[in-house]
């Protein structure tokens, strides 16, 4: 206790020292963090790349023990239908490819759909839905992308028609595009009542609509290296909370490529083949010595590198795997099912 009267001492020099040291201590501290990121976080061209990438954790069979693809395929409209319903469904999910894509894609080859390709992403979106008790519908578009006129009518009646014939009329309907079919989505969710959608890589169409209150809650997953899009999002998510929309963003960061990724994403690629091809894009230049792509996959020449390479033989039907796997990594513009858990949160947490 301080006595009355008490006058505190000047602080000594050797006090005054003390704490100067130990704020260059802090200093010092701080520098050598920098440096150390600087180090570990920067590719071999002196890019840094963001500490917030997340590699992908469900493999290609991560669902063997709880769902099979056991589509049925059928034609309307005069285009294909892909569908598949679990046993005491509680929702159900269009899916709607990006351009250059089909229904085909969302599901194995298999004798149901002995012409299906299931590309990596695409497949595991379907089993993630199916898992927490969707069913499922994909629709090929008319032409090599959506179109937002008549095709919109066309799908509506599809998908009135189809929920009709399998009595799932009760049952919350939610989406999910991707690129082309993002945008179809924004559009055909003024025409359906869906309880929420998802708009991947697509910022949608929400300039050129009238957006009225009862527009079904939105997330956007977009990669935020394509700038223009991040941009339009950033816009359009404030659009659609000035009209008292529910409305969210994930953000799809790039991830390094090891050994095993290519085996652990594609069906019929096994390890042996797997860590040859990522041992390939290192001695090409391909990925960086931290696993980084250095260019989008649709950039680099990479299959005609392998052609060249006599010693090294890959089965066509898996180039398509590969290239989606590699845009994927880079994260500029590719399905993905990286954050399929936060996409089915977001659905189930508007199903009420």
């Amino acid at each position: 206790m301080l006595k009355r009267g008490y006058k505190p001492k000047p602080w000594s020099g050797g006090a005054q020292n003390c704490r100067v040291s130990v704020f260059l201590m802090f200093v010092a501290l701080m520098l050598m963090l920098v440096v150390f990121c600087l180090v570990f976080y920067n590719d071999s061209n002196g890019e840094n790349h963001s500490l917030a990438y997340e590699v992908p954790k469900q493999k290609w069979n991560s669902f063997d023990p709880v769902v099979q693809l056991h589509p049925t395929r059928e034609f309307r409209n005069g285009t294909d239908l892909i569908w598949q319903v679990p046993e005491s469904p509680k929702g159900v999910l269009f899916l709607a490819h990006g351009c250059n894509g089909r229904a085909i894609n969302f599901w194995d080859k298999s004798l149901e759909c002995p012409n299906c390709i299931g590309l990596p992403e695409e497949r595991l979106l379907v089993l993630h839905a199916l898992a927490q008790g969707f069913g499922v519908i994909t629709i090929s578009s008319a032409q090599r992308c959506w179109t937002f006129g008549t095709e919109v009518i066309a799908v509506k009646d599809i998908l009135e028609w189809w929920i009709g014939r399998r009595k799932l009329g009760k049952l919350p309907l939610v989406a999910l595009g991707a690129s082309s079919g993002g945008y179809f989505v924004s559009v055909l969710a003024t025409t359906i009542k869906f309880s929420s959608t998802v708009l991947m890589i697509a910022e949608g169409m929400f300039g050129d609509m009238d957006i009225k209150g009862d527009y079904p809650p939105t997330l956007f997953v977009h990669m935020p290296k394509d700038l223009y899009r991040q941009q339009k999002i950033d816009e359009y998510v404030e659009i659609l909370k000035d009209k008292g929309i529910d409305v969210a963003v994930v953000e799809c960061m790039e991830f390094p490529l090891s050994a095993n990724t290519l085996a652990d994403r594609v069906p019929g690629l096994d390890q042996v083949l797997s860590r040859k091809l990522f041992e390939f894009f290192r001695e090409k230049g391909f990925v960086d010595q931290n696993g980084y792509m250095k260019k989008d996959g649709r950039k680099i020449k990479w299959k005609k590198a392998l052609e060249e390479k006599k010693t090294l033989v890959l089965d066509k039907r898996l180039v398509p795997h590969i290239q989606e796997e590699l845009n994927l990594a880079f994260a500029y513009h590719e399905m993905t099912s990286v954050h399929s858990d936060q996409i089915f949160k977001w659905f189930e947490s508007h199903m009420s």
